[in-house]
């Protein structure tokens, strides 16, 4: 073992007191003695980390390193395939073979053409707010219903249901209940979405679903495409403004500069998307022997991409811990690279522009009501980082 290359003991590692809005320390760390380090992974086994901008976009580009779910060495027990249509768990063939149905259904156009209908949900969830203020949790009132309604219409999720499906994903995706409360969740969705590919079957709607339904696609496949594109669409996207939103409010400057002018707002999205990087790290196993940053990754194991430490690399961006809407270096990795990049990320660009743009706009006073140390975090290990709640007030 070569003793002078860089070690992080535990993955994943906690972040700083007073500071909900930067990576762990330790990953921090890592980077400042280089692009890649040893690592032990929660199952004992070992692996490398790979913190630097250019390293982690190099992974994401290269076929020698596989997403398959069934090969990440990263526990003391065999882990199954990812289930039918669960393509992000998946390398080509498998995976063209479900992302190219969907690839012009999220189109920039197609997406912008929703910008009208997301618009009148951003308006009915700030008409809502204010008619029960001058107080709410941002998140449950603003940052979870648009991207769940928008994601659930879009694929044709009736109204009525979304409220238990947003729960059972809340369940899922928060990194805080037992085995058994998250193994319940995921069955009841995937109970639900079965019927809900029966029906589309049976009865095509306008939407997404309704489309692929018309395809060689099985039920199967179509119900673990449903199962990615929901969750993806709709947890990524609320925890992106909750915790932007506290992100903006902890820099004044910033936000006041976002409020005075609108052109400021596609920037401002980037940036926060950078800044925050709540999709903090994905795996990859070398399917052969590959040298990287200097170091052979030896076949058959796992590294860890860490999206918020790339997204923070001052060899790539000026100043990376500064929150900066007039940022002029872009080519952010929030929505990774290479062949897995998100599907959805149209789509989620043009939520976050309405929504913030109308947020502040209703709420020019828009505060936190408790102190900042008080917002309640989600833990490292939720697969998406954010705030469990955001308590704000604002004056009438």
């Amino acid at each position: 073992m070569d003793e002078s290359v860089h070690t992080v003991t535990t993955l994943p590692t906690a972040r700083q007191p007073g500071c909900p809005f930067d990576p762990p320390a330790e990953l921090t760390d890592a980077r400042r003695h280089g692009s890649i380090s040893r690592c032990t992974h929660p199952g004992g086994t070992p692996g490398w980390l790979v913190t630097g901008y250019d390293l982690v976009k190099s992974v994401l580009a290269d076929s020698r390193f596989s997403s398959r779910r069934e090969l990440m060495n990263v526990a003391d027990f065999e882990i199954p395939p990812a289930p039918p249509g669960e393509f992000l768990l998946m390398d080509d063939p498998q995976h063209r073979r479900y992302r190219k149905p969907l690839m012009g259904k999220f189109t920039v156009r197609r997406m912008r053409l929703l910008t009208e209908r997301i618009e009148q949900i951003t308006t009915d969830c700030l008409d809502a707010m204010e008619k029960t203020g001058p107080s709410a949790d941002l998140v449950t009132a603003f940052a979870k219903p648009i991207p769940t309604i928008v994601i659930c219409e879009l694929l044709g999720v009736p109204y009525e249901d979304r409220g238990s499906f947003q729960e059972q994903i809340d369940t899922f995706m928060g990194g805080e209940t037992s085995e058994e409360e998250l193994m319940a969740a995921y069955t009841a969705t995937q109970n639900y979405l079965a019927e809900l590919v029966a029906a589309k079957r049976a009865n095509p709607t306008d939407d997404v679903l309704s489309e692929l339904t018309d395809s060689d696609l099985t039920d199967e496949e179509l119900k673990g495409i449903s199962l990615i594109l929901l969750a993806a669409g709709f947890d990524t996207t609320a925890n992106m403004l909750s915790l932007g939103t506290f992100a903006l409010l902890q820099n004044p400057a910033q936000l006041a500069a976002l409020r005075a002018d609108p052109a400021l707002t596609d920037r401002a999205v980037e940036e926060l998307l950078r800044y925050l990087s709540v999709a903090k790290q994905f795996w990859r196993t070398a399917l052969e022997d590959v040298e990287l940053g200097g170091q052979t990754i030896k076949a058959g194991t796992t590294v860890v991409l860490s999206y918020n430490t790339a997204n923070r690399d001052p060899e790539r961006f000026a100043d990376p811990h500064v929150l900066d809407l007039s940022r002029q270096d872009g080519g952010h990795l929030a929505f990774g690279h290479g062949i897995h990049q998100c599907l959805g990320q149209q789509l989620a660009r043009v939520e976050m522009r309405v929504a913030f743009r109308a947020l502040f706009d209703r709420f020019p006073t828009l505060r936190l009501a408790v102190p900042a140390e008080e917002v309640a975090l989600r833990p490292e290990t939720a697969d998406i980082y954010g705030v469990k709640c955001l308590p704000v007030t604002w004056d009438v």
